[in-house]
């Protein structure tokens, strides 16, 4: 492990430097195949989890991402919100009376 790797310690900042590493792969491909490439890996290798961090810190634009990496967000998928994925199975969450009963 490098000296740099010892100061990278938030989640936050792990997927702002694994993503800028695909990117800075993927930067000496042409700019049309270095945006595939970087959505494509991110994609397949990214859990959603990770995918819906990654699209926070690009919402929220307060990290530091390779161009690369803002350019390919439009071909990566978004995951669902943990609401979002309740509700498409079904799920709506405890109903008022069962909510009083866990709080007791």
């Amino acid at each position: 492990m490098s000296h740099d790797e010892d100061h990278i310690t938030s989640t936050r900042e792990k997927l702002v430097r694994m993503a800028n590493q695909i990117a800075t792969f993927f930067d000496s491909k042409p700019r049309a195949e270095g945006i595939t490439g970087v959505a494509e890996h991110i994609n397949k290798f990214w859990e959603p989890r990770m995918r819906r961090q990654l699209f926070e810190m690009l919402d929220d634009g307060t990290e530091t991402f390779n161009e690369l990496v803002v350019a390919a967000s439009a071909k990566i998928k978004r995951p669902k919100t943990s609401e979002q994925a309740d509700t498409s199975i079904g799920y709506t969450g405890p109903t008022q009376g069962e909510n009083s009963a866990l709080h007791k």
